[in-house]
């Protein structure tokens, strides 16, 4: 990655539309070494960024998803208990000694997403994105602070295992909580927002281009629209594709307030977001997605 422009077109390659300002935060995590954090609502993108991060790179992508009560078991290491008791039955039986570090080594380790990544070995580095880590609480925050800070896990039985090469880490944050300011100073920031007509329309012609042009054009004028009528969950791009691909498959190639009617489900998941659309008026939504269209 030699340049921000770079960046843009290492994305771009591998379906991912990133704008200046995403493009410069992925260059810069990537130059310096830090954790990138991309905050912005559901829907916008952000944990695509690591996945094309990955693909692009050829790195491992290390996927560590959050949830509130995660812990060290699930998010570092744990020991397999079953194996190492098999293995305890097993020399009992055949009258050996039993070795205790012999229960406490790799071949009984399991590792979780942080550890594979920290532990990982090869020239390429791995993408370790951790999903949603607002949904986790502080004591997890706290410890993951704590990792990040010198990309190194100590595992009491087996030592402190450093990356040989840190991990590419993107973090992403739904914002249902804030999250802790020591974590956000050890991370670079980013702020994805919807796209706005023009990025989003080029993001469709991108990942579907069976779409026709004037299809694409209303879908993403619409789009634009219903953002606009403070619904609970505004529909994010999976969302606005996911809607032109199903008119596609209904063999639309213009929207209507039938087909907008019948396909709503594919573009607000929530029954309250359509009953404020459909007191808003399906005929309106249509007519600004044309007008805007045109």
């Amino acid at each position: 990655m030699r340049s921000v422009e770079d960046v843009r077109e290492g994305l771009a390659a591998h379906q991912y539309l990133a704008d200046e300002g995403l493009a410069t935060a992925v260059y810069l995590a990537t130059t310096l070494a830090r954790p990138l954090l991309l905050e912005g609502e559901a829907g916008v993108g952000k944990t695509e960024v690591a996945k094309v991060l990955a693909r692009w790179t050829g790195g491992e992508l290390v996927r560590l998803q959050c949830y509130e009560g995660i812990d060290a078991a699930q998010a570092v290491y744990e020991w397999d208990y079953a194996r190492q008791l098999l293995h305890l039955r097993a020399a009992e039986a055949g009258g050996g000694p039993v070795v205790e570090d012999e229960l406490y080594s790799e071949r009984f380790l399991v590792r979780r997403p942080l550890l594979r990544a920290i532990g990982h070995h090869g020239e390429v580095p791995p993408v370790l994105l951790v999903d949603e880590v607002d949904r986790a609480d502080d004591e997890f925050e706290a410890f993951l602070l704590e990792i990040l800070a010198d990309y190194a896990i100590t595992v009491p039985e087996l030592g402190t295992i450093r990356a040989e090469i840190p991990p590419i880490v993107v973090l992403t944050s739904n914002r249902t909580r804030d999250v802790h300011d020591a974590l956000k100073r050890r991370c670079l920031y980013h702020w994805i927002d919807h796209p706005d007509f023009e990025r989003e329309l080029a993001i469709l012609r991108l990942r579907a281009p069976e779409v026709s042009e004037r299809l694409a054009r209303e879908v993403a004028a619409a789009v634009e629209g219903l953002r606009t009528l403070d619904l609970y969950k505004p529909p994010g791009v999976a969302e606005t594709i996911d809607w032109a691909q199903a008119l596609v498959a209904l063999g639309r190639r213009a929207i209507d307030q039938h087909a907008v009617d019948v396909t709503l489900g594919t573009v607000l998941k929530y029954r309250e977001d359509q009953e404020r659309v459909r007191a808003h008026g399906l005929d309106e939504v249509v007519a600004a997605a044309v007008a805007r269209s045109a």
